[in-house]
């Protein structure tokens, strides 16, 4: 046998959005490159600011010895340093340090270091959906269950659904804001609700319920959205993040996970996750890259860019009919299918060469989610095509 059964069980409920890249490969190779119009992958189109690339020709023509050596497996202090002190300037100054920081192998990276830290096998984790299915799998990894609860119509959290979720297994409460695959950002007043909520149910069942956010749409916000930080809300808390979205840099893997300096018992878990860090295999980030994003934390590409994609995109697919709610952030549109079955839909976009994934990828049956991160040639030359399918069924 090939592989365990498990991991071929696993293969076969595995992400749709890379099946769908995979057949736009396929596609690609057939119809030509200029005939596909693939919204499967939030992979950025923009290029990484100027002042990285000025960056990374300074740190390539350092000569200082051991500039790539190893590191404390939390990464260096003074990108650590640096974090922190971005931290403070964004949550009300509070007092982050190095120790509050591990620098990971990206957002992924960081969350399973964040789940192996705090998991028990056979504790819950209560993720609101629609959401990143990846999640599934990173609990696995730790022996977590899932525990999936719907958000309101408008995508917000339902906190009583998250109330009555909770139970004595409860671990943590699981975000993503801005969110993928709906663009939506939860307000300060839910995520302050929230808190308190938590506090609520960690007294209730006597035990340290915390909140996770996953966060790397934090920056890619628009019409003067504020994400507001669950660092005020809530000191059982931490936030995994990385810079593959606001700086375009997807493929070089780096990230973090930050605990709240007023955690309970924070030098033990800080510890746990140094040592998570090193036996999960990353050992410890990309060492060039934390030297490079140690002077990036201000910057970003340009969010106004995405802005007008999203605009040109929700403007054409209004006009054909489709129904969504405008996303607030990230760079993902998830609007309703005109049928039941979201997949037999995304068949039928396929069918004019524009490759979507299906909601229920995400946990979100009865809707398509499209990624604009693409270049606005793709998003003008698909919308009579949206228009064509979606017209077979209105």
């Amino acid at each position: 046998m090939p592989a365990s059964k498990k991991i071929q069980a696993s293969i076969k409920r595995s992400s749709w959005i890379r099946k769908m890249f995979e057949e736009g490969d396929a596609r690609r190779k057939k119809f030509g490159a200029e005939n596909i119009f693939d919204f499967s992958l939030g992979n950025p189109n923009l290029e990484p600011p100027e002042k990285f690339k000025q960056i990374i020709k300074d740190l390539a023509n350092n000569s200082d010895t051991g500039s790539h050596a190893y590191m404390p497996n939390a990464g260096f202090v003074e990108t650590r340093q640096a974090v922190a002190d971005y931290l403070k300037k964004n949550n009300d100054h509070r007092p982050f340090s190095p120790n509050d920081i591990v620098m990971t192998v990206g957002a992924g990276g960081a969350l399973n270091v964040v789940l192996k830290t705090i998991l028990n096998p056979g504790e819950e984790v209560i993720i609101p959906s629609p959401y990143f299915v990846e999640y599934n799998f990173y609990l696995d990894n730790h022996q977590g269950i899932p525990v999936i609860i719907n958000t309101e119509p408008d995508f917000s959290l339902d906190l009583n659904a998250i109330e009555e979720a909770v139970t004595e297994k409860t671990r943590a409460v699981l975000i993503n804001s801005p969110n993928n695959p709906t663009g939506k950002v939860y307000t300060e007043d839910v995520i302050n609700e929230l808190g308190r909520l938590l506090v609520d149910c960690s007294r209730k069942f006597n035990r340290t319920i915390y909140l996770i956010s996953d966060e790397p749409y934090r920056k890619i916000v628009y019409d003067g959205i504020n994400v507001p930080s669950i660092f005020n809300a809530y000191n059982e808390s931490f936030i995994v993040t990385s810079f593959s979205k606001d700086l375009s840099l997807p493929g070089e893997r780096i990230g973090y996970a930050a605990v709240n300096p007023d955690i309970s018992d924070k030098e033990i878990i800080s510890s746990g996750m140094v040592l998570c860090n090193r036996i999960l295999g990353y050992v410890n980030a990309p060492a060039f890259m934390q030297r490079a994003v140690s002077a990036l934390l201000e910057e970003s590409v340009d969010i106004e860019v995405y802005r007008n994609k999203r605009d040109l995109l929700c403007d054409g697919l209004a006009a054909c009919g489709y129904e969504f709610i405008k996303p607030q952030g990230a760079f993902y549109l998830f609007p309703k299918t005109p049928i039941e079955d979201d997949a037999a839909f995304t068949s039928a976009l396929q069918e004019e060469n524009i490759l979507t994934v299906p909601g229920s990828g995400f946990g979100g049956p009865g809707y398509i989610r499209i990624a604009y991160c693409v270049d606005d040639r793709t998003i003008e030359k698909a919308l009579p095509l949206f228009e064509k399918v979606i017209k077979k069924y209105i």
